[in-house]
């Protein structure tokens, strides 16, 4: 079976990508265990956190918000999410009105979730006010980054991203994909200290690294890995985790939050946090200032 990735197209189980993400519901009694398994994957995986029902009751009031936008196609079932041709995207992406609505916010602020990261942390944890909350259309998908560039003004050691899907997500939707190995590996490591060290706000840059995913493979180490998803599971992963997500070859919506879960003793991002969060105050506001990162690649030589 070939998928498109990004720029490219890849056989599943060849050189590039697996349906391998293994999940860690054994281990959520064993600290230790927790933590050797993040420190060697880059990433946790535990299926079925969230109750399935809490998680398509979100998924009810997500689309019934996109219905009212016009993004879903008259006369289908919006929990189906099938686009209305034309239109525009979803303005879903930190509008408190949804992403705090009572049935979404019990996903993204879920018990078991800040329960399973303060067994973890071992102390209390917090989350960001701002909720990635996104539905991406087909064919579309995210290239190849970190998420420390958007994020990296606190704690970075101990910030983690939890990627929750509202339904089930199987890969023709566009999974999320993670470079297991990216965190850690000596191949990654010029650019986890260039790349890795920017901010989109400060330093203008474009958030993705590249939308070529064979290209890390091949000049770094690691390979791309991926599952099929199902409502109340949760990917966690770290700010130099390399992921992206496979394109959307299906004919509806893939409909997922990345929230953030901290320490809460730890240093913090102000940009997320708040009653109303400033987010991103300054990336893209002045287009021409924008730096192209095949030049800063270039100039890092990576």
């Amino acid at each position: 079976m070939k998928v498109p990735f990004g720029a490219r197209e890849f056989e599943i189980g060849g050189q590039y990508l697996d349906v391998k993400l293994r999940d860690s519901n054994a281990l959520m009694d064993d600290v230790p265990a927790m933590h050797a398994r993040f420190a060697e994957d880059g990433y946790l995986l535990f299926r079925n956190l969230i109750d399935r029902a809490a998680v398509l009751e979100g998924r009810q009031a997500i689309v019934t918000e996109m219905a009212a936008q016009g993004t879903l196609k008259p006369g289908t079932d919006p929990m189906e999410a099938i686009p209305q041709p034309g239109a525009s995207y979803a303005n879903l992406m930190g509008r408190k009105p949804i992403t705090h609505q009572p049935a979404v916010r019990n996903v993204l602020e879920n018990k078991n979730l800040f329960g399973i990261l303060e067994k973890y942390f071992q102390q209390p944890v917090l989350t960001y006010d701002y909720k990635w909350l996104r539905a991406v259309r087909p064919p579309d998908n995210t290239g190849a980054h970190f998420d420390v560039v958007y994020m990296g003004r606190g704690t970075t050691t101990n910030l983690r991203t939890c990627w929750i899907p509202f339904g089930d997500v199987p890969i023709e939707h566009g999974t999320l994909a993670l470079c297991v190995g990216s965190h850690r590996l000596p191949g990654f490591q010029k650019m986890r200290e260039t790349y890795g060290k920017m901010d989109v706000d400060r330093d203008r840059v474009k958030g993705w690294f590249s939308n070529d995913p064979a290209e890390f493979v091949d000049k770094c180490g690691g390979k791309w890995q991926t599952t099929n998803f199902s409502a109340g599971d949760v990917l966690i992963f770290g700010m130099y985790t390399l992921h992206a997500a496979l394109n959307n070859t299906s004919d509806r919506y893939r409909i997922s939050c990345d929230v953030r879960y901290q320490p809460a003793a730890d240093p913090v991002d102000d940009r997320w946090i708040g009653e109303n969060p400033k987010a991103h105050y300054a990336w893209y506001s002045e287009p021409e200032k924008m730096v192209d990162m095949a030049e800063l690649r270039a100039k890092w030589g990576v």
